[in-house]
Parts: structure tokens; sequence; C-alpha cells
């Protein structure tokens, strides 16, 4: 009996105890998130202000701004300035211009990188490590200090009339497209093979026991395993060289030649600039690098959290 009147005596207080600890699991949010979520909002008020800002005087009139000043509320909006920044400009066939450059940029790029990838990552060689320290300098050498004697070597590189109207790789979208392959190499090498070494080699073992060969384990085993990475590096390779506009200015004299980045200097003017248009412009020139997102949204961010998952 004394034992029950114990144990019984002792149930309330168990009974008692257990709200205060679903209490304590309640804990305030530590200063280290809440830091962290004011500056992640920070970050992207100020990264869409200017964007916000270039909409916004790309739908108030020429006159209105130059009565008011471009910080001032709107008399009215108007979409002209849009149409008259595609038709003035030319905008559609430098649009052209720019898909002649980056598609086939991107997918050269991506088909290149896969393959030193994988013979880096896969293949047992003495200079696995050297080649991927070579690929990975690449990138840190700015595109300014090469542009003398690459500009030189351009005038001197031939190519055929079907590549080139000019005979050179200098004016020439082809030129265009090596300069853009050779500086975004390097970097998707680096993402990419970093990625086939989180693959198991377990795999790899099985595969070589059903008999594939080197080109089978390539493309029918790693590369569907890398579409997340492929598609998150498509999606940055295709925003940086569509927004190209060092490489066309100083490789390409045509202006008729150039993509659309380089269009937008076509709305300067020496003396008078309106920036009403070239605001219209350039919000029009960044839909398709939107659309791009939009479309591989899914596999960019799977292709991102896999990357940093399996790292």
């Amino acid at each position: 009996m004394t034992t029950d009147s114990s144990l019984s005596g002792s149930l309330p207080q168990v009974r008692a105890a257990q709200p205060s600890g679903a209490g304590r699991r309640d804990k305030p949010r530590p200063w280290g998130q809440i830091a962290s979520q004011v500056f992640l909002i920070s970050a992207s008020v100020l990264w869409l202000l200017p964007i916000l800002f270039a909409l916004y005087i790309a739908l108030r009139p020429y006159s209105e701004t130059t009565k008011y000043g471009y910080v001032s509320l709107p008399h009215s909006l108007t979409l002209k300035n849009f149409t008259d920044a595609w038709s003035s400009s030319g905008m559609p066939h430098f649009f052209w211009n720019s898909v002649l450059i980056t598609v086939p940029a991107v997918v050269i790029v991506l088909g290149l990188a896969s393959g030193v990838a994988f013979v880096l990552t896969r293949v047992n060689l003495k200079v696995n490590v050297a080649l991927l320290i070579l690929f990975t300098a690449g990138n840190l050498l700015p595109q300014q200090v090469i542009i003398t004697p690459l500009y030189r070597l351009y005038l001197l590189i031939p190519l055929p009339s079907f590549l080139s109207d000019s005979g050179l790789m200098y004016n020439s979208i082809t030129g265009l497209v090596v300069i853009n392959v050779s500086f975004q190499l390097g970097f998707c090498v680096f993402v990419l093979s970093n990625y086939m070494k989180s693959i198991p080699e377990e795999m790899y073992e099985a595969a070589l026991v059903d008999g594939a060969g080197l080109w089978t384990r390539f493309w029918r085993l790693t590369v569907p395993l890398c579409r997340p990475a492929l598609a998150a590096l498509a999606t940055l390779l295709t925003t940086w060289i569509y927004n190209d506009f060092f490489w066309a200015i100083t490789l390409m004299s045509s202006g008729d030649k150039r993509p659309v980045t380089s269009a937008l200097a076509n709305l300067q003017g020496q003396f008078v600039s309106n920036q009403n248009l070239i605001a219209a412009a350039a919000m029009i020139a960044a839909v398709p690098t939107l659309v791009v997102y939009i479309l591989l949204q899914k596999q960019f961010i799977a292709g991102l959290s896999l990357g940093s998952s399996k790292g």
C-alpha cells in the first residue's frame, strides 16, 4: 500500500511537469538567425530596387521626366518607350545574334566540361590534379589583362568563309563563341568534377562487371546523374554569356553582328540620351534570361541543393 500510494503521489507531479517541459521546447529565435533573415531581406531589397526603378523610369514619358526629374511622382504611365525601343534599335535582329552566340557556346561548354570532368574524376592519370588546377586557374585571369594580345591574335587567325564573313576570328560570331567557351570552361569543369566525385564508386564497379566501356559509363551512367548540375550550369552560362558586353565591344567591329547587350548603345546619342528609352530596352533585353531561369528553376535549385548535400 505504501508503494502504491507513493507511485500514485508521484504521478501528478510527472503530469504537472509535462507542460513545463513542453514549454521549454519553444525557445526564442537566436540572434544569429534573426540577423541572417534581416540581412537576406535587406540584400533582396537592395537587389530589386535598381530593377524596380528602371521599370519605373521606362514607364514614364521622356517629356515628363525632363520637366519633373526622374525621382518624382508620375503624372502618367505609358508603354510607348517599350515599343519605340523595340522598333528603333532593331532589337529582333540583335536578339537573334545573341541566340547565335549563346546557344552554341552553352552547348559546347557543357559538352566539353562534362567530358573533361569525367576523365579527371574517373580515369586514373598522373596529370589529373595538374589539369584540374590548370582549368581552375583560368578563372582567375582577368579579361582586361589579355585583351591586347587576344585582339592581335584574332587579327591573325583565319577562318573559312562560312564561319566568318571577314575571313578572320576578329569581327565574327564564331570568335565570340570561342572566347566565351574558353573563359567559362574552367568553372564548369571545376563544378562538374566535384559533383561527379560524389557519385558512388560502386555504381561504376557494377557497370564494369556488366561489361560497360568508358563511353557507356560516361554517357549512360554519369551524364543522366549529372542532369541537375548541368541544368544549374546551363542557367548560369546562359545568363553570363547572354549578358556579356566586353567581348562584343572589343572583338566585334560591325554593329549589325553584335548581341543585344551591345545594341543598347545604339540608343545612346552623342549629345542627348533618352534614359527612359534605354531603360525600356534594358528591361526587354532582360526577358530571355528570366524565361530561361523560370523554365529551369526546378533543375537549377535541385542542382544547387544536391551539390551542397553531396559535397
